[in-house]
């Protein structure tokens, strides 16, 4: 059989300080191409992510969070990914795990793998991550794995395995440009009966590490809210909704 193909894809965004040290953790030899796509940044993200090497898009107009994966996931797919890892360019994400990740799909295990920021209160609170952070995020993963029938240890975490089968099946492209994106994605996949999996993941919060306000964090939990409320309506055979509905359904 052939050696799967295994692309790690990174939204960017200003993330000129942290990419370098990002990189340097994927473990050598782990994966076939890394492909950043830069969303407009201000800084010199670009210029540095080619001296590394890496295979370049820059958005003409920014996009936004959601819709710079929409670009990541349509460009890992053209190029013939059989797995597919986001990890985030600012570093908050630990890229050693990267090959642990990819070896969850390739081995037929998870078809969609999750990094899990919460092993431990302390591990998170002692990463930075501020309080009202970890309440929401707690109480967010209960209800969510709840009403999806899942056991995820966390709902929120931005580093990412997908296999090829699952980018394929869920309809992504009709999520939100926004960071909701992540959410819609996860309930999508447990909706449709994809393997989901996770693996513990240090919490780094820092300076340069990107994160959203308290205004922001509430909008994102309450539209998370309402995608889920949808998935409920749908289970129980009240409403339909296109955005569940697996590509190539008629």
């Amino acid at each position: 059989m052939a050696k799967p193909k295994i692309i790690v894809v990174m939204p960017a965004y200003n993330a000129e300080k942290t990419l370098e040290r990002t990189i340097r953790d994927i473990p050598s030899g782990s994966v076939d191409e890394v492909i950043l796509v830069d969303d407009c940044s201000k800084d010199g993200t670009v210029a540095l992510a080619r001296k590394l090497g890496l295979t370049v898009i820059q958005h003409e107009d920014n996009k936004g969070y959601g819709g710079n994966q929409k670009t990541c996931y349509a460009e890992a797919l053209k190029r013939g990914a059989d797995v597919v890892v986001m990890v985030h360019p600012d570093y908050q994400y630990d890229a050693r795990l990267v090959p642990i990740m990819a070896a969850l799909i390739t081995n037929d295990i998870c078809d969609m793998v999750c990094g899990n920021r919460i092993r431990t209160r302390w591990e998170a609170l002692g990463g930075g991550m501020p309080v009202y952070k970890y309440v929401f995020n707690r109480a967010l993963t209960a209800f969510e794995n709840f009403v999806s029938g899942q056991n995820l240890g966390e709902w929120h975490s931005g580093l990412r395995a997908y296999s090829r089968k699952c980018l394929e099946t869920v309809p992504w492209r009709k999520n939100s440009d926004d960071f909701v994106f992540d959410q819609q994605f996860l309930i999508q996949a447990a909706m449709l009966k994809q393997r989901l999996g996770d693996v513990p993941v240090a919490a780094r919060y820092f300076e340069e590490a990107s994160s959203i306000n308290f205004r922001r964090s509430c909008v994102y939990g309450l539209s998370a809210l309402w995608c889920l409320g949808q998935s409920a309506l749908q289970r129980l055979g009240v409403a339909r909704f296109d955005l569940f509905e697996p590509n190539g359904a008629q």
